[in-house]
């Protein structure tokens, strides 16, 4: 029930106000915050959380714009809004307990969570992370899908492990990602490298496993993007193959479900799981995904309440190697068969010219001690050009999780951003 002008069970849409709501057992408040203001939410009574985190009660909880979130509870709760939802409704039909079992019945393992675009992949990843860190089972969050980057920044793919329920707020912990960088928001751009990269973050991730065996036990939750046909799909296999995933849970779509059953019927110990899409989930435009990227890209310079501030420096031309993956000819014309043309190398490493183009670039600092180095080499951080003078220097915004780069080898990223600070 709403009350403060709601109708039992009913919503409110762009309306800027104070309204409660009174939710009952294993029902859900679905909110979507505008983009121009936040929207403080607060727990009055009961218990509640938001993809897996419970909320404390009592406590102000201001979500900046964009936000889309349900908060579900197990045996009912009151919850206040303040401010303006574009969208704010309860709904009965939540699955998390049918969810739930999932964390009861496999222990997690190795998961992998595929589905086509808005089919709700994300919300599900982070409900079970959240849910088995309460469990203090510390699993190992992947993120495969480059168009969101919600570890760090779009145009990546990471992973880290989660300690404890992710905050519905902040997001995931940025102290110890590891973040390999792939520059494009679609993996059609470059599917050699994009291939090259995940093949990079599951050897690593076994380097690591090797080293500390708990974290092997403790599981895996990888989310991928939603490109589900053709080669779309042919990345999708090679995630679930290189990962060895144990449980592979299949959001949304029939066809992909049947597809997936019939090319893994051979590989023992693998479940194909079928899952029915939220209600909840939201169809989002290629206008809402591109805002988003640039909404998250600012959110790891100047944190999601816009209180960082990340340092500013200027650097000698000199003193920077910029490189791009992927461009120019794998051998000269002279050097191959008569009538054969060159074709481009996808994994090349290519330096980039320092110029006027690189303004308002983001360029991610690579851990490689030289070029050859970078394809293996995870990142560091990331630097946002802010300004460049010909010839001699260029003035850079740093936000680095360490004190100054390993190396001078950054790598450019052609995710656009511009920000007036």
């Amino acid at each position: 029930m709403a009350s403060a002008g709601g109708a039992a069970g009913g919503g409110a849409s762009g309306e800027s106000s104070t309204k409660r709501y009174r939710l009952q057992k294993e029902s859900e408040l679905r909110v979507e915050v505008g983009w121009e203001a936040p929207l403080k939410v607060q727990l009055l009574s009961g218990n509640a959380e938001i993809f897996g985190t419970e909320l404390p009660p009592a406590v102000s909880m201001i979500f900046p714009p964009a936000h889309k979130i349900a908060i579900f509870t197990w045996n009912g709760a009151t919850v206040e809004l303040d401010g303006t939802a574009e969208v704010a409704y309860v709904a009965d039909e939540a699955r998390c307990r049918f969810f739930w079992a999932l964390i009861e019945e496999s222990r997690l393992l190795w998961v992998i969570v595929v589905g086509p675009t808005d089919s709700g992949k994300s919300s599900l990843t982070r409900m079970l992370l959240g849910w088995a860190a309460r469990r203090s089972w510390k699993p190992t969050y992947v993120e495969l899908d480059i168009g969101q980057g919600s570890i760090t920044i779009p145009g990546t793919i990471a992973a880290t492990p989660i300690e404890m329920p992710i905050d519905p707020i902040e997001g995931v912990p940025l102290e110890v990602p590891l973040v390999f960088f792939y520059g494009h928001t679609t993996p059609s751009v470059n599917t050699d490298l994009y291939r090259v990269l995940v093949k990079e973050l599951a050897r690593t991730l076994e380097l690591q496993f090797a080293a500390n065996p708990d974290a092997r036990a403790a599981g895996m939750v990888i989310n991928t993007m939603g490109w589900v046909e053709g080669i779309g799909y042919e990345l999708l296999l090679h995630a679930i193959n290189t990962f060895n995933a144990d449980v592979v849970l299949v959001l949304g779509q029939e066809k992909l479900y049947s597809m997936l059953k019939d090319v893994l019927k051979d590989r023992p110990g693998v479940d194909i799981v079928k899952l029915h899409k939220s209600g909840g989930v939201v169809n989002r435009n290629s206008k809402y995904r591109s805002r988003s990227r640039v909404l998250k890209t600012k959110e790891y310079f100047y944190g999601p309440a816009d209180d960082l501030s990340p340092h500013a420096s200027v650097a000698n031309f000199n003193d920077l190697q910029v490189f791009r993956i992927g461009g120019g000819p794998q051998a000269p014309r002279s050097a191959l068969p008569i009538g054969a043309e060159p074709t481009a190398d996808p994994t090349r490493v290519v330096p980039v010219t320092i110029s006027r183009d690189l303004m308002h670039a983001v360029l991610a600092v690579s851990y490689a001690k030289d070029p050859e180095q970078l394809l293996s080499s995870n990142v560091a951080g990331f630097i946002y050009v802010t300004d460049v003078d010909i010839p001699r220097f260029v003035t850079l915004t740093f936000h680095l999780r360490k004190q100054s780069a390993p190396e001078e080898n950054y790598l450019r990223c052609t995710v656009p951003w511009t920000t007036s600070k």
